[in-house]
C-alpha cells in the first residue's frame, strides 16, 4: 500500500471515528432524555430513536473495522459537553430538552455532509453516509419537529 492509500485511509478512519463519537454522543444523549422523562408519550419515540443511532455505531464501528483501522470506545469531550446540554435542558423541561435533542441531530446532519464533502473520505464511507446515516438523522429531525 502506498503512502499516499495509507493517509487517506487514516484520514478517513479518522473522519468514521468522529462520526463514532457524535453517534456515542447521542446515545448518551437519548438515554438521559429518556430517564428525565420515562412516562411522557414521546418516550417510544425517543427509544426508537436511540436505537437507531446505536445501530449507526455499529455500522461505522464495522466500517472503521474494514479499513483496519480502531473504532473509538467512548464519545470523549463532545459527549461531555452533549450531555451536559442536555442535563441542563431537561432542567428547564421537556420543550427544553426536545429542541435541544434537534440542535444535536442537525449538529449530526451537518457533520455528515462534512464528511461526505470531504476529499479523504472513500467511496465505500461516503456510501454508508449518504444511505444509511445521513437519511436516519434526517427522519430524526423530522420526528423531533413533529413531537415538539
Amino acid at each position: 500500500m502506498s503512502t499516499k492509500t495509507q493517509d487517506i485511509n487514516t484520514e478517513c478512519i479518522n473522519t468514521c471515528n468522529s462520526l463514532l463519537r457524535g453517534e456515542l454522543s447521542a446515545v448518551e444523549t437519548y438515554e438521559k432524555a429518556i430517564a428525565k422523562y420515562p412516562s411522557e408519550k414521546e418516550t417510544a419515540t425517543l427509544c426508537r430513536i436511540k436505537e437507531e443511532h446505536q445501530a449507526s455505531v455499529r455500522d461505522l464501528q464495522e466500517n472503521i473495522k474494514a479499513m483496519c483501522g480502531i473504532p473509538d470506545t467512548d464519545s470523549g469531550s463532545w459527549g461531555t459537553f452533549a450531555t451536559a446540554v442536555q442535563d441542563t435542558a431537561n432542567l428547564f423541561g421537556e420543550e427544553s430538552a426536545m429542541a435541544a435533542l434537534k440542535q444535536g441531530e442537525k449538529h449530526g446532519e451537518n457533520e455528515y455532509f462534512e464528511a461526505i464533502d470531504n476529499d479523504s473520505t472513500l467511496p465505500a464511507c461516503r456510501t454508508l453516509i449518504q444511505t444509511r446515516l445521513l437519511p436516519r438523522v434526517k427522519a430524526h429531525v423530522q420526528t423531533i419537529d413533529s413531537l415538539s
